[in-house]
Formats: structure tokens, C-alpha cells, sequence
């Protein structure tokens, strides 16, 4: 063992909060192994050999953007090659065919479109709702609620934004937008974007109101290994508050995203290698005490890296996907889809069981082509590991 990783291991045993010293000594640490172990302990700890998937469908709305965030590949404007937005017609048959094929979660976000009025986010839900009110709808990251905020003029009430979005049948929030809670790195790669504060902001409120969320972080571009450890303790911080304040929702999963340079305006950067998403993975198990799950995105980790993360504090390993347009690992097209068998069997090889969720972690029952959850089952209590 890395002889400065000795300590870190008795706090991890102990059952203690680590110290954003000991987040930076695990990122510089070389002893990959140990961390990877030291994370799987933990992982264990909360999940035994569980390893959570659910049958979603992700759905992009439209890629015409207002912003022109540098390490994206996906924003187009209204008249360039390429661009589009689906009409609510649209969306139905996309949500009808997701009911049909067994999907308990439609994942929907898109670019910031300058021209969509505000109506067409609450009729999208409430169209979706009505067509197939079994799926939960975990749409919109805090980047686009705080765009939803200004286009129905109400930029400084996110509550009422929220409510509405809530009333016309939004489930939870992804955790997208988050990037890195650095404003040297937000003003050079995220400009124009929405800052920590606001971000942390709209989470706060989604919390309060009962709306469960998910949080990211952007890695491998031009943060520091300290812009990381401060990324994770200021979402920390924010579940510690919503745990204090007994709010009915929480932050669910975190999310390890690796910066993917291709057709952006970094391509020129190589972006983070396999081994440092496996650390990254590992770290966030560590340093997110209060935090229940990890995920790994197989889209943009690959399902065999996915399949390695198991061991390294992964207890999610995301869904079926279906249509996915916003990074596209290897030349993939939007059509990004994997079978429930593969997922099983992933999960299987790796040496872990198989457990479909539902979008709040309550176990899947399922019956030939109807499903239900768990009643016997509730949401994770969130508590420090």
C-alpha cells in the first residue's frame, strides 16, 4: 500500500468523513489498487453484491442551443446542418414505444433553445403523462430549468418554475450541467453557463419540494485534481444540508462523466484515460459519504469499463438507453442501445446480482410485460457511510 493511503484506510474503517487533504492525496496517489479496494469496501459495505440497472429511455428534445460551451459536440444553432426539435406529436410516439417496451424512465434534456416557449416544457410532460403515466419522467438538468425560468419571465422564482414542471408530471432531476464547480474553468470552457451557486440552487429547491436528483461531474479537461475535490465537497455539503433539513428529496446517484474531446472545440486535448476513471469512480465513492450510489455511465465509459468499475465502488451501471445524442464513444450514432441481457450479463461475470430499478431504487417486479414496484420496498435512506 501507498504509505499515505495507511490513514485514509482507518478513517474508511472507522466509518469517518474524509478531508478534502485526504480526496487530493487519493487523486495523486499512484497505488490504484488500494484505492479501487478501499472504494469496493465501502461499496459493499452500503450494497453487498446488488448491482442496480433500470430499462430507460433517454430522449434529447432538440440540440439548437444559445450557448457554444467549448468541450460540446452536441448544441447546434436553429439554421445549421444538422439541427432539430421534436414536436410534442413526436415525443408521444417516442413515450408510447418506450411504455411498449417494458421502460420504467424516460430521461429527457436537451439544448437551451432560445425560441420554445415555456408551455411546450409543461405540455411535453403532461402529452407524456397522459400517453404513458407508469413511466417517471426525470427531465431537465439545472441548466435548462434556470433557461425555463427566464423564457416564462420568471428568472428569480425557480420554485414556481419547479412547481409547474412538477404539477404537469416531472419525477426528479437528472444531474447534468454540473460540469466542475470551478469559475477559472467554468469562465474558459462553460462560458455563458450557469454557475455552482445556481446549480446547487435549483437542487436545493428540488429537494425541498420533494423532487429527488442526481449530480455529475465533468473530469479531464482543464480542472485540477483540487477543482475535483472541491467539486465533490460542495455536493457534499449540499446533501449534508438537505439531510439536516429532513427535505423529502435528496441527491440519489453521482455520476463520474469523462470529458470526451471528439468534434469539440478541445478535441485537441486527449481527455482522461481508463485508469483515471476507474480512480475517479473510486473517489467518489470515498469522498461522497452521504451519497448512496455510484454510477457509471456505460455510454461514456463503455460497458466493459463499466463491467471493471463494479469492483472499484460502481453499484449503478445505468440502463438500456435506446437513443442517446449528446456524446457518441467509438463513431456510435444516437442509437445507443444495450439488452437487459447484456446488462445481466455484465453484471454476472463481474460476480455481482442483477437488480432492476425503478428511477428511486425501489426493486422492479416483473410479469411478462407488466411490471411493478416493490411496495414492500422505500427510498434509500440517506446516511453517512
Amino acid at each position: 500500500m501507498d504509505a499515505t493511503l495507511a490513514t485514509i484506510a482507518q478513517k474508511i474503517d472507522d466509518h469517518q468523513r474524509l478531508s478534502p487533504e485526504d480526496g487530493l492525496a487519493l487523486l495523486r496517489s499512484r497505488d490504484v489498487w488500494t484505492i479501487t479496494e478501499l472504494a469496493d469496501r465501502v461499496r459493499r459495505r452500503l450494497h453487498g453484491d446488488r448491482v442496480y440497472y433500470n430499462i430507460n429511455q433517454h430522449m434529447n428534445y432538440s440540440n439548437i442551443c444559445a450557448l457554444s460551451c467549448k468541450f460540446c459536440a452536441f448544441h447546434r444553432k436553429k439554421d445549421q446542418a444538422g439541427a432539430y426539435e421534436f414536436d410534442i406529436q413526436e415525443i408521444v410516439t417516442r413515450a408510447k414505444k418506450s411504455l411498449a417496451a417494458g421502460a420504467t424512465e424516460m430521461h429527457i434534456v436537451g439544448g437551451l433553445h432560445p425560441y420554445l416557449p415555456f408551455s411546450y416544457y409543461t405540455d411535453m410532460l403532461s402529452a407524456i403523462r397522459d400517453a404513458a403515466p407508469q413511466i417517471h419522467l426525470k427531465a431537465f438538468t439545472a441548466v435548462e430549468i434556470v433557461h425555463l425560468a427566464r423564457i416564462s419571465k420568471r428568472p428569480r422564482d425557480i420554485r414556481a418554475v419547479l412547481t409547474d414542471l412538477k404539477n404537469a408530471g416531472l419525477g426528479s432531476l437528472p444531474g447534468g450541467g454540473a460540469e466542475v464547480f470551478d469559475d477559472r474553468v467554468h469562465d474558459e470552457v462553460f462560458k455563458g453557463k450557469i454557475r455552482s451557486d445556481q446549480w446547487l440552487d435549483v437542487h436545493r429547491i428540488a429537494h425541498e419540494i420533494g423532487l429527488m436528483s442526481n449530480a455529475t461531474i465533468l473530469y479531464g479537461h482543464i480542472e485540477s485534481l483540487e477543482d475535483r475535490i472541491h467539486h465533490f465537497c460542495m455536493l457534499r455539503e449540499a446533501q449534508d444540508e438537505a439531510i439536516a433539513n429532513n427535505y423529502a428529496g435528496r441527491f440519489q446517484t453521482v455520476i463520474p462523466l469523462p470529458f470526451i474531446p471528439d468534434d469539440s472545440e478541445l478535441q485537441h486535448m486527449y481527455g482522461p484515460t481508463g485508469l483515471d476513471d476507474l480512480k475517479m469512480l473510486a473517489v467518489s465513492r470515498l469522498m461522497l459519504d452521504n451519497f448512496p450510489h455510484v454510477k457509471s455511465f456505460w455510454i461514456m465509459q463503455t460497458l466493459e469499463l463499466s463491467q471493471i468499475a463494479l469492483q472499484c465502488g460502481v453499484d449503478d451501471i445505468d440502463g438500456t438507453v435506446v437513443w442517446y445524442d449528446i456524446t457518441k464513444v467509438g463513431g456510435s450514432d444516437t442509437h445507443q442501445e444495450i439488452t437487459v441481457t447484456d446488462l445481466h450479463r455484465a453484471i454476472r461475470e463481474a460476480g455481482y446480482q442483477p437488480i432492476e430499478r425503478d428511477t428511486l431504487y425501489r426493486p422492479v417486479i416483473r410479469d411478462g410485460a407488466s411490471w411493478h414496484v416493490d411496495e414492500n420496498s422505500s427510498v434509500d435512506q440517506l446516511v453517512c457511510v
